[in-house]
């Protein structure tokens, strides 16, 4: 009997062990056991296996006062109050003492019982238990009298069993209950009848009950967070509060997924709360500068509005910054000074200016410059020597140039027009009549329209540079006199001129 009773617990603390060193941080759910109190009534039937071979179904009943040490095992005390009952039967003992109808005992319990839970932490959940004590009782024979005296007796008592728990809400619990209470062989005060199991004396029992659990416990989890209330306090988070920090993230997240710090809004402290990193610019919330480039996600988000992902926004190739910091450049712009050069090739390959158009301040733009193998950084080839026309006598500007079917000047023909300019500056006593010429796209009477604009164009920049109005004249020729042929590409490009006359 000894064996046996040491042999279950030592089985029963092992799967203990196994179950608690499985226990997660994550808070099982909206019902536990764990650290809390329990008071339980049970209540069902007996049935008594001893000496006698007629079994009889009779009552008991049982309290329970425990509180679960972890979400695997609860420890109590265990009392009550049971009857049992068995028969003479077909047994007929030769001593007249023992010739009675029925023997009944009935009495007190009092164990120290341990229950393992085989779903930790869940609303529902199996388990068995086993526990050592004491049963006090009487026996009495069908006459209600003491038998064979009139006196209390003891037995070792070993309740066992397995069950089902299950959680109503988060106080109460419905127990369902099969199990047996082992007792000495000399329970019946018989020992010549059936064997039984052991050569004890025993008896199944069925239970039904409630159990009322207390308080809280480090296992709850207030907040709805999937942390308990115990290791929240741990780590210093807030366990009424999903979200301690109030960063847009919970507090499971930042510790079980993203490894921030749940405690801290902006874990890398680069200016943008940890939810805004991970939800609504996808950079790194444990690197300040998720893209290496020099500048924290902060800046880039709010005062930059760079791209945090990308080291070089707009792709000019230079680091953000760089161009921030080193060179004031626009990071959201290729061509800061929109001279047609990126700005990493004014900084590192021409040595140009990235934020003034005219580095040599010669006239030309630096990417005009450098198309036509000029230097930005020499404004002496900036200006054209001047040629001077005679009178009646036309010239045509060559690198003035117009989109077809736009009177617009392309920024490449600033060149020519400085040419143009330079010699009118050069020579007051001149005067010009502007030609405009168009291909032969189109018809006659919007042609010479868009030629006359063009003309007009031409005009408006020279006299805007300073020149007299009153020396320039304009005049729209439309597709007349071609210098090329319009039936290519190339010729009707270099229909579309304009010819300077002198008319002074």
């Amino acid at each position: 009997m000894k064996r046996f009773i040491l042999a279950v617990f030592l089985l029963a603390m092992m799967a203990e062990v196994g179950l608690s060193q499985m226990e997660p941080q994550q808070s099982p759910g909206w019902f536990n056991r764990y650290g809390r109190w329990s008071f339980g009534v049970q209540g069902g039937g007996n049935i008594w296996i001893n000496d006698f071979d007629t079994r009889d179904i009779t009552a008991g009943g049982n309290a329970m006062l425990r509180y679960s040490i972890t979400r695997s095992f609860t420890l109590g005390l265990m009392g009550g109050y049971d009857i049992i009952q068995s028969e003479n039967g077909n047994i007929v003992p030769t001593n007249e003492a023992l010739r009675h109808s029925f023997v009944q005992a009935h009495g007190y319990n009092a164990d120290l019982v341990g229950w393992f839970h085989l779903n930790a932490g869940k609303p529902v959940s199996p388990y068995f238990y086993i526990g050592v004590g004491g049963f006090l009782y009487k026996r009495i024979d069908e006459t209600d009298k003491g038998w064979p005296e009139d006196k209390d007796y003891t037995t070792v008592h070993v309740p066992v069993g397995v069950g089902l728990d299950m959680a109503v809400s988060k106080y109460v619990t419905i127990a369902l209950d099969l199990g047996a209470r082992v007792m000495d062989k000399k329970t019946d005060n018989f020992q010549n009848g059936v064997e039984n199991f052991l050569g004890t004396d025993w008896y199944p029992t069925g239970r039904l009950g409630l159990n009322f659990y207390f308080g809280s416990s480090d296992d709850d989890d207030d907040d709805g967070d999937m942390l308990t209330n115990g290791y929240e306090k741990t780590i210093g988070t807030d366990p009424a509060k999903a979200d301690t920090d109030a960063d847009g993230l919970s507090d499971f997240e930042e510790v079980t997924k993203l490894k921030t710090s749940p405690v801290k809004a902006d874990t890398d402290g680069d200016g943008l709360k940890d939810g805004d990193e991970v939800v609504k610019n996808h950079t790194d919330p444990l690197k300040a500068d998720t893209d290496g480039d020099g500048l924290t996600d902060g800046d880039e988000v709010v005062k930059y509005r760079t791209d945090a992902l990308k080291a070089d926004t707009d792709g000019d190739g230079l680091k953000d910054n760089d161009e921030v910091m080193k060179y004031r450049t626009d990071a959201l712009k290729a061509d800061t000074d929109g001279d047609g050069l990126k700005d990493n090739d004014e900084v590192v390959t021409h040595r140009t200016d990235p934020l003034k158009a005219d580095t040599d301040g010669g006239t030309v733009n630096d990417g005009t410059e450098i198309a036509k193998a000029m230097n930005p950084l020499d404004p002496s080839d900036d200006i054209p020597k001047p040629k001077v026309i005679e009178v009646g006598k036309a010239i045509v500007l060559e690198g003035i140039v117009f989109k077809s079917g736009k009177s617009t000047i392309a920024p490449e023909s600033e060149p020519t027009l400085m040419e143009a300019f330079n010699t009118l500056k050069d020579n007051p006593e001149i005067s010009v009549e502007i030609h405009g010429y168009t291909d032969n796209v189109g018809k006659v009477a919007a042609n010479k329209k868009l030629s006359l604009r063009r003309a007009e164009a031409v005009r408006s920049w020279l006299v805007m540079q300073g020149i007299n109005s009153l020396r320039v004249g304009v005049k729209g020729n439309g597709s007349e006199n071609p210098i090329a042929d319009n039936s290519t590409p190339e010729g009707r490009q270099q229909n579309r001129r304009i010819e300077f006359y002198r008319t002074k």
